[in-house]
């Protein structure tokens, strides 16, 4: 019996398929990579076997179990606007399509949360929301093909992300179907323990995502725009951090290095002096390929183009662009603006006014329909999202530019800030005459950029997930971790069937020798971080702040600061922590190392924020010492200053719900199993 016929007598009330249309529309997501293939003619090699579209969560359950029970692959599917190669099936694989569970299950204005099921896609999900008066603050580029699954799963960040935080700050609860068709909920804790970190960014290996419970923000009533020009990207950032650290978040905070500025405003200029109705090639008088042909030869010397960029003055470029987007009430957000366009006037920058950012707005979702032509015209293109504290920053820019610059033509924009660093988005093209060749020069072009970020001390996604695309280098960044990412999969997905191939790398970790604990707390001012040993007070942390007028903020319920160790608070769940729903942009441990109760240890190296996979922290925070130990960490530290405290953002949801028996076990035995690590 094949699997289409096998699916349908065990499951006669669910819509099952293996035409051949239904199997090449889900043969891939928008990995880059897969372009190359289709333009060779091989988006055969990777049709499913069946397409299932369930209907409930009770549905997703049965094919699970059956899945599991026959040994079958499994690989949950949004909308497929993923770019890292997290589809791959194969002739055994069911792609299990969740945009049947669209449905919104409760919208609870006043506990400001919303129950919503996978497979709502992102833009009609924001529509009704705005109609009526609310919003979830997450803008992914994506949003008009993505779903609310596909962003929990990749650990997606939006657009508004300064003011709102990404997925991972919006999640209050998650219902996921893991490896035997077990239906679980995991709820998000202030103090823990709270698995939900776990889920977020397991990209579909660890269960299937039903549905999520998510924070809700009032619409915006208003909102503030500016645009400034830096003479150097450098000089931009730094008014950034500046900004962030000052207590302002502005919704959006988007700057461009000199060249992607200057292709911006000359794009700007085409569409105002060709503002008449559109002409064809043909009615310009232009060979249909003449076009194309140009792309394909300079793109195949971009080393060239590069070098020319890097030379040319920046002011001859017009300088580095700052967009910025503040909303809320109209007198808060003028107020924020007010205090960000003296930062960034007092850094040198030339006020632009509102023009770059309302147009920004009114084009935000462009960028996602602006690969096709490349890629017709015998090219590639392709995007790498990076981040790093700020200390950091300049490092990773520089590496990574230089890695893409020996084989593609590249471009950079900064568009997600935090207190402690940020995010580098790369844009890079190129070509080679045939598309084997291409391939070659793609692949290595990742591989190396990917170690530049590596060695520059960044993380590898920040918020595009990793998919295969990154899985190879993902045991150089979190070393042994990648065991304990097996240890949880054996744990959710005992039968191997979930998306597999996907996230871990094939080959074992890279065994680096992990760092030992700071003597004494040590202080990375540029980002505040404090980074400290797990054995240190609190008191010994707070002494080397007040230094420098800084703290850990610790307010109601903190421990005798004395008495109680770095893990020790950790472990309990951070009591008397600045609490995280009110200010979703900042975060409490940016990176750390640990010790497992079997001995092995493994470190996550700080950085703003991540999409590398599970947040392994979640494993021993609140968790009262069941996995192991926090060796150190890097914490962050605030301004003693009230005036740089941001604006809180109102937050109504609870924050400790009851732990009910069901979830405490699954916990204990994802606890239980990353211990046991050897």
């Amino acid at each position: 019996m094949n699997l289409e016929a096998a699916l349908g007598q065990a499951l006669p009330n669910l819509t099952v398929s293996a035409s051949p249309v239904d199997r090449i529309a889900y043969a891939r997501d928008l990995w880059p990579r897969h372009h190359l293939a289709v333009s060779e003619g091989r988006i055969a090699d990777h049709r499913p076997g069946v397409v299932v579209w369930p209907n409930t969560t009770e549905d997703v359950a049965s094919v699970v179990r059956f899945c599991a029970k026959e040994g079958i692959p499994l690989v949950p599917f949004g909308a497929g606007s993923g770019v890292c190669g997290g589809v791959l099936p194969d002739e055994r694989t069911v792609v299990l399509d969740l945009k049947r569970l669209d449905r919104v299950r409760r919208l609870d204005a006043e506990a400001g949360v919303l129950d919503v099921e996978a497979g709502a896609l992102g833009i009609r999900l924001e529509e009704d929301l705005n109609a009526a008066g609310h919003t979830l603050g997450h803008f992914p580029s994506s949003i008009l093909c993505s779903t609310v699954g596909g962003w929990v799963a990749a650990r997606s960040a939006g657009q508004c992300s300064g003011l709102y935080g990404k997925i991972e700050d919006m999640v209050a609860s998650l219902e996921c179907v893991v490896g035997e068709g077990e239906i679980v909920r995991f709820d998000r804790r202030l103090h823990g323990p709270d698995a939900t970190p776990l889920l977020i960014g397991s990209e579909g290996v660890l269960g299937v995502i039903t549905s999520a419970r998510l924070r809700l923000h009032a619409a915006p009533a208003a909102r503030a725009f500016g645009a400034f020009s830096f003479p150097s990207v450098e000089a931009g950032w730094e008014a950034m951090r500046q900004m962030f650290q000052s207590g302002i978040r502005p919704a959006v905070a988007r700057l461009y290095d000199v060249f992607d500025s200057f292709i911006a405003r000359l794009g700007s200029v085409r569409r105002r002096k060709h503002a008449g109705p559109k002409k064809t090639l043909e009615e310009r008088g232009e060979g249909a390929g003449f076009g194309a042909a140009v792309l394909r030869r300079i793109l195949r010397r971009p080393g060239v183009l590069n070098r020319i960029v890097d030379a040319a003055p920046s002011d001859w470029l017009g300088g580095a662009t700052l967009i910025l987007v503040f909303e809320g009430q109209a007198a808060q957000s003028e107020a924020d603006f007010a205090r960000a366009k003296q930062i960034a006037l007092a850094s040198g920058a030339r006020d632009l006014g509102e023009g770059p950012a309302r147009h920004w707005l009114s084009h935000r979702y462009s960028v996602s329909y602006r690969q096709s032509p490349v890629f017709m015209a015998g090219a590639f293109s392709d995007t790498m999202e990076v981040a790093a504290p700020w200390s950091r920053l300049g490092e990773l820019y520089r590496a990574v530019r230089e890695a893409l610059g020996k084989n593609v033509f590249v471009m950079a924009h900064l568009s997600h800030a935090y207190p402690d660093g940020c995010s580098i988005y790369f844009t890079f093209a190129g070509s080679a005459p045939t598309p084997a060749a291409m391939q070659s020069v793609y692949d290595w072009t990742w591989r190396t950029a990917l170690d530049a970020a590596i060695g520059a001390g960044g993380t590898l996604s920040h918020h595009h997930g990793v998919g295969r695309s990154k899985a190879p280098r993902l045991g150089a960044e979190l070393g042994r971790g990648i065991d304990v990412v097996h240890a949880l999969r054996h744990v959710l997905d005992p039968r191997g069937i979930m998306n597999p191939g996907n996230l871990l790398p094939r080959d074992p970790p890279e065994r680096r020798p992990v760092p030992p604990p700071p003597p004494s707390p040590t202080l990375d001012r540029a980002s505040l971080l404090v980074h400290a040993s797990g054995e240190a007070t609190l008191a010994d942390v707070e002494t080397l702040l007040a230094r420098s007028g800084l703290t850990l903020g610790l307010g109601k319920g903190a421990p005798d600061l004395a008495a109680t160790t770095v893990d020790a608070w950790l472990s309990r769940g951070a009591p008397g922590a600045p609490d995280p729903w009110l200010d979703p942009a900042d975060h409490l441990v940016a990176g750390f190392t640990a010790r497992l109760r079997s001995g092995v240890e493994f470190e996550v190296r700080p950085s703003p924020r991540r999409a590398v996979g599970p947040d392994l922290f979640a494993l021993f925070f609140g968790m009262n010492g069941r996995a192991g130990v926090i060796r150190s960490a890097h914490l962050r530290a605030h301004s003693r200053d009230p005036l740089t405290r941001p604006r809180p953002l109102d937050a109504r949801l609870e924050r400790n719900p009851p732990l009910g028996q069901a979830e405490a076990a699954w916990i204990d035995r994802m606890a239980e199993a990353a211990s046991r690590v050897d």
